[in-house]
Order: C-alpha cells, then sequence, then structure tokens
C-alpha cells in the first residue's frame, strides 16, 4: 500500500478539475485546490473529496503557508503564473509540476531548480509533455538523425463555425502560442521561426488537417538534439482555413497587441465543447544500419467518461499527462531533485502508468451529455 501524498493543484478551471478527479479516485492522493474565483471552485464535482481554497496567489507569500507539507504543488493556473508558483515551491522545499507552454516561464523555472532540494518538472501536459516523450522515444532507435517532426492538435469532432474550433483548452494558452517565437532547428541550427507561419496540409485516416508553427511545443527537445538532428519542429493541428482566419485577426486587426479582447472576443463568440479529438501525430526519419529510415507515431484520442463525468480528450490528455509523471515521482521512477524533462520519461513506462494508459484508448467513445 502506498504512503498517502498530500498534493496541491492551483487552478481550478476544466483541468485542474480533471486532475483534482483523476488523483482523488486512485485513492493515493489527498488533494487541495486553489483558485481566487470562488464561482470556479463552487464549480468543482460536489463529491470530489478535495479541500477547496479560495486564494489570489499574486500575493507575496500567500502560496507558502499551504505548501507546509505538501508533497507537490500541480500548476493548472494560467501561463503568466507560472514563475511565482515555482518560486514559492523551491521556497518550501516541494515538489513542482506545471502545463505550460511559456517558453519564458520554463526558463526561470530550470533556474529554480538548479539549487532546488525538490524536482522541479515542467510542461508536463500533451504538448509540450506527452508529444517530446514519444518523439524522444522514436529518435532514441535510430543511428543518425535526419528529421523529427511533431504535430498536435485539439479540434471539435464537429465543426461548426468558420473557424473550425470550439474552445477546449485555456484562451490565454491559446492567444500565446499563436503570438510567441517558436524554437525550431533548421540546417542543424537552433532558431527562432514566427507562429503561424509555415502552414502545411496532410491527410490522417481519410481527414485532411492544416498544421503550422506555435510556440512552446518542443519543450527541451531543442536542446537536448541541437546537433544531432538536421531538422527539428512543432506545428499545431487545425481544420483548413483556420490558420488564415487567425492571422488576420492577430497580425492585420492588431489583436497581438490587444490580448484580453482578443480573449474576450474568443470566449464571447466560440462555444466550448466535450465533443473533441486530440491528434498525435509525430514522424522521424534518419539512418538506421546505413539506411533512410522513417518511423512514425499517430494516435487519436476522445472524450470520455472519467469517473463518472463526461470529460474532454484534451481535459484527459493534459490532465493524465501530468497525474501519471506525479505518480512516477512518488514511486520513485523519476528523480527527486533537479531540472526534469519529458524525454527523460521513458515512452513505455508512461502509458503503462495507471494515468498514462489514457493514452491508449483504442476508439472513439461513445459521447454523453450527461455529468
Amino acid at each position: 500500500m502506498r504512503d498517502r501524498k498530500s498534493i496541491l493543484v492551483v487552478g481550478a478551471g476544466k483541468i485542474g478539475a480533471t486532475i483534482a478527479d483523476l488523483l482523488t479516485g486512485s485513492g493515493d492522493y489527498d488533494v487541495t485546490v486553489v483558485d481566487r474565483d470562488q464561482a470556479q471552485l463552487d464549480a468543482l464535482d460536489a463529491a470530489l473529496p478535495v479541500a477547496r481554497v479560495r486564494l489570489d496567489i499574486a500575493g507575496d507569500g500567500a502560496l507558502d503557508r499551504l505548501l507546509a507539507k505538501t508533497f507537490a504543488v500541480l500548476s493548472a493556473a494560467p501561463y503568466h503564473l507560472t514563475t511565482r508558483i515555482a518560486e514559492a515551491a523551491a521556497r518550501a522545499g516541494v515538489h513542482y509540476l506545471d502545463l505550460t507552454e511559456d517558453v519564458a516561464s520554463t526558463r526561470r523555472v530550470r533556474e529554480l531548480a538548479a539549487d532546488a532540494k525538490s524536482a522541479f518538472i515542467p510542461q508536463c501536459g500533451l504538448a509540450p509533455g506527452f508529444i517530446s516523450i514519444v518523439a524522444h522515444d522514436l529518435a532514441r532507435r535510430f543511428d543518425t538523425l535526419d528529421s523529427v517532426r511533431m504535430r498536435v492538435g485539439a479540434l471539435p469532432q464537429y465543426p461548426s463555425n468558420a473557424l473550425n474550433y470550439n474552445l477546449t483548452w485555456s484562451t490565454d494558452g491559446v492567444i500565446n502560442e499563436y503570438c510567441e517565437p517558436c524554437e525550431a532547428i533548421v540546417e542543424g541550427e537552433l532558431v527562432e521561426v514566427p507562429a503561424l507561419e509555415e502552414r502545411e496540409e496532410f491527410s490522417l485516416d481519410g481527414v485532411t488537417y492544416e498544421a503550422f508553427n506555435t510556440s512552446g511545443g518542443l519543450g527541451t527537445l531543442c536542446e537536448t538534439l541541437k546537433g544531432k538532428v538536421r531538422t527539428l519542429n512543432y506545428r499545431t493541428i487545425r481544420y483548413p482555413g483556420h490558420c488564415a482566419i487567425m492571422k488576420a485577426l492577430l497580425n492585420d486587426l492588431g489583436l497581438r497587441h490587444r490580448r484580453e479582447l482578443f480573449k474576450d472576443i474568443l470566449e464571447s463568440a466560440l462555444p466550448t465543447t466535450l465533443q473533441d479529438v486530440v491528434v498525435v501525430f509525430v514522424t522521424v526519419s534518419g539512418r538506421r544500419g546505413g539506411r533512410l529510415v522513417q518511423e512514425t507515431y499517430a494516435n487519436k484520442i476522445y472524450s470520455a467518461r472519467v469517473n463518472g463525468i463526461t470529460r474532454s480528450a484534451i481535459q484527459i490528455t493534459t490532465a493524465s499527462g501530468i497525474c501519471a509523471v506525479l505518480d512516477m515521482l512518488a514511486t520513485g521512477e523519476l528523480p527527486r531533485r533537479g531540472f526534469v524533462r519529458q524525454e527523460d520519461i521513458a515512452l513505455d513506462t508512461f502509458l503503462a502508468n495507471r494515468f498514462g494508459r489514457a493514452y491508449g484508448q483504442p476508439a472513439p467513445q461513445p459521447y454523453s451529455a450527461a455529468a
């Protein structure tokens, strides 16, 4: 029997709620959920056996007393709060995990990890996160690498507007990854490329998609594979037409400089949906035994019922990712001190984990609107 671990989850939104549900459902974690919005806390499943704390963590030292005797803090908060949570974890000497795609925040987390007495594991979601685990697993099978191409998207199963998109994830996160520069390796050199550019189309299972540059999805892979690969890039998957409209809104109309306004427009005009699909598509090419070889990982994960509640595919994949990493940390399968990269995690170990098994979902689950 495992010793129960005390976990603090910061953020009671879609992902934070799913994390709390998964962890409490396992029976091995005591969970406290923190949010500054009482309405978000009240929206958590009433039957969920978690402590709920209303707290604005932007206040100096606000988190410190809650972190006492806590095994780990998991950030499911907006990306701009990442460093504040990580700094509190460093002061308290507790393990830290997050879901951020923000490159600058991850650099600060790495700085904090250098002198930390606990583990700092950023980018534990889908992309960055699981996508890096898959890409590194494929890459290690080659004698020499040529290209690593990573594609991920969370899409509505039934698109019905001009953007071919519904809100299934953090609006702040989507806007940030559409605006910030993107890391890539081009002809062996680490470079920054603009978001929303280098659009391409591909088909999978008879469905046509587009993919284009977005920020943060590579995690730390650029650094890990620098000098070992000619081409490395990450692109977000959408249905065709989405990129062109987003470029017009963000660039031509200047909404990249008015992010709060753009967020309000998106959240007012685009409905949320639980009927979504996460597409993961990774292709690696290189030489093995003197021959040029290509290997591809392709997977689709759909919305499903989790502990009696219908969760979207992006909720399931993102929350399962960070819960699996926490589980491996708790059982000693990952280092308990310093900076831990996603590519340090073995794919087989991840998929064998009770939470990581969500990525092995073999087929679409029947959709139910019931809560």
